[in-house]
């Protein structure tokens, strides 16, 4: 007869997650790190009752904003290349909503986080409680219904024994490498209280390993007889060559065979900089090195990448009539994008058979001979970018090739949105695989420090640096004080240029007027000043102010040696940006202005999208 243990539905999630293990580099360890928390009526009675009974085997971390606590949980999971993860609870209502923004991040990114938000009574006894949503003409809306369009697997948990399947169902998605994405199980507060006899047999312990699908062999071989008819093939680097730790293979295939490579913003470090196949990065804020071979590629070998607009500068990068793209995803959604060969499989285990498949073959010697020639040409026209010039304040890149240069190979860095990436993707040197941390896929402001803090969590012992913009720093800047709390060092360096720089730049160049980006085109009624040093220090990390680049040179050699936080302040240029490089990007213009240069710039974006290639 099956033996059973009477624990609270809450308590039996807390046991089950404990159970839980994966290997990394031989070793035997937790899948799940730890949970971040918020407490409320909706879960601090339940699930924070049974957390408190685990706290031993799951660590629970506490947070100072539901959204930026999610942050830190999916940024462990990509450092971890989605090896391992961590879970996240809140309580109903604004707790829970707050989760929704980084819920598709996660669902984007194609990365593992466990979303544990508390629910409505499922009896309904006390209907409405605190913080419910009431629907006039559903009453079986509540919102965590908001969860279901941004996460891979969605529950609601209003019977204890429904955890059973929904766990497993959960944890066969978190860990699936083509399904991979957030999770949420939702759970009714009365039904987290409520007792049940579970099946010893569900919390029996289970490792989960890395599963690497195998091609199939007729996609195989139309594969290599695309590659072996190229005369100018290219390699796309994804986020999923990292995530597959299949770096070695992507760098052996393409040195081996001649392809060029180029990175996009969540596959850059996948290839060295020093290789002379790494053409740096690709599209809108690529290097004209990765966007030269782009633009005259035939055969376009796309791995682990979802190919949206930013790679392939909106459907106009990749501009020869014949091209053809090979898809090699996990996912077939992704792989079969633009009519693509799709090629499913784990990446390194597709290019190893790829490579048995093609059986000696080489790009053309010419083709392969150009690399050379692009890379010296970009690194020569992006050097002066980096370069200071004695202007004040100075660039973004000028603060760039500052860091650049007091980094170290196995250093960290980090960053999230507006005009950072893309100086980042076009002029950084990335070190080790991971070292290059960027989310650009859902392109979040506020994740810069809380992402940095997850970071440092999955590997105590790499260097952190955190780039962020004041637009950025003044969204989310909570989990400083968290770093600090945990004792888990970052060094921010805060690019201060007094607005929404980036957007400020692209409304120029649609030929919108200055309006309500930067600080000073704002409807103020004073002038809004903000002391950024005195804030950070409030928050527990060291501050200081940086006047020069020279200064800034001295408080990043002294924040290495520092044993807490600190964050480094710099004033910026807001209009200043590298030119080099880049593809155009397709954002609409007003097709009717009374603004001469809307009008203009119309003209401008009316031409550029006849290179548009769309549904070939």
């Amino acid at each position: 007869m099956m033996g059973t243990i009477r624990l609270t539905t809450a308590q039996a999630l807390a046991r089950a997650m404990c159970a839980q293990w994966t290997i990394v580099e031989g070793v035997r360890t937790p899948i799940f790190a730890g949970v971040w928390a918020i407490f409320g009526h909706g879960n601090v009675a339940g699930l924070g009752e049974a957390l408190y009974g685990v706290r031993g085997a799951l660590p629970t971390y506490r947070a100072h904003n539901e959204q930026a606590m999610a942050h830190p949980a999916i940024a462990f999971a990509k450092a971890s290349r989605r090896r391992r993860m961590m879970a996240c609870t809140t309580s109903i209502g604004p707790g829970a909503t707050n989760m929704v923004t980084a819920a598709a991040l996660a669902h984007v990114n194609r990365l593992p986080v466990l979303l544990l938000p508390g629910d409505v009574y499922a009896s309904r006894r006390p209907d409405p409680v605190l913080q419910q949503i009431e629907t006039f003409g559903d009453g079986t809306i509540s919102a965590n219904d908001c969860f279901r369009p941004v996460s891979r697997y969605f529950d609601r948990i209003a019977r204890p024994e429904q955890l059973i399947p929904a766990f497993n169902r959960a944890m066969q998605v978190l860990t699936d490498p083509a399904e991979c994405g957030p999770v949420t199980l939702a759970l009714c507060q009365d039904t987290q209280a409520e007792a049940y006899d579970f099946p010893e047999s569900f919390f029996e312990e289970r490792v989960w390993r890395q599963r690497r699908s195998r091609p199939d062999a007729q996609e195989i071989v139309a594969a290599a007889e695309a590659l072996r008819a190229a005369k100018r093939p290219f390699i796309v680097a994804g986020g999923g060559v990292l995530y597959s730790q299949a770096e070695t293979t992507v760098l052996r295939f393409a040195e081996a065979r001649g392809v060029p490579v180029g990175e996009t913003q969540a596959g850059k470090s996948a290839t060295p900089s020093d290789s002379r196949v790494h053409m740096g990065a690709l599209g809108v804020t690529g290097t004209g090195a990765a966007n030269a071979f782009a633009a005259q590629a035939d055969v376009i070998l796309a791995v682990g990448t979802r190919l949206q607009d930013f790679t392939t500068g909106s459907w106009a990068l990749f501009a020869d009539p014949g091209r053809r793209i090979i898809g090699l995803n996990t996912q077939p959604f992704d792989a079969g994008k633009h009519r693509a060969l799709p090629l499913v499989a784990d990446a390194d285990v597709g290019l190893k058979e790829l490579w048995r498949a093609l059986d000696g073959w080489r790009a053309p010697e010419e083709w392969t001979a150009r690399a050379a020639q692009e890379r010296a040409a970009w690194f020569e026209a992006a050097a002066p970018y980096l370069a200071p010039d004695g202007a004040s304040p100075p660039s973004d890149a000028q603060v760039l090739g500052v860091v650049q240069a007091q980094a170290r190979t196995s250093d960290v860095v980090v960053c999230a949105a507006g005009g950072l990436p893309g100086e980042m993707h076009k002029l950084w040197r990335a070190g080790a695989p991971g070292g290059y941390h960027m989310e650009y896929g859902y392109s979040c402001m506020g994740y810069e420090i809380a992402g940095g803090l997850g970071v440092k969590m999955a590997d105590p012992s790499r260097e952190v640096f955190v780039l962020v913009g004041d637009g950025s720093y003044l969204m989310m800047n909570s989990e400083l004080a968290t770093s600090v709390a945990l004792g888990l060092k970052l060094t921010v360096v805060l690019l201060d240029n007094r607005g929404f720089g980036c957007i400020n730049r692209l409304q120029m160049g649609t030929g919108g007027a200055n309006f309500n980006n930067l600080l000073r085109d704002a409807r103020y009624e004073a002038a809004c000043e903000i002391d950024f040093v005195r804030h950070a220090s409030a928050l527990g990390a060291q501050a200081v102010k940086a006047n020069t680049l020279e200064e800034l040179a001295d408080a990043l050699r002294a924040a290495r040696g520092a044993k807490t936080s600190s964050v480094i302040v710099i004033d910026t240029d807001p209009l200043k940006s590298t030119d080099a490089g880049g593809c155009w990007w397709d954002v609409a213009v007003p097709e009717v202005s009374r603004r001469d240069q809307v009008n203009v710039a119309r003209a401008r974006y009316v031409g550029a999208m006849t290179k548009q290639r769309i549904g070939d």
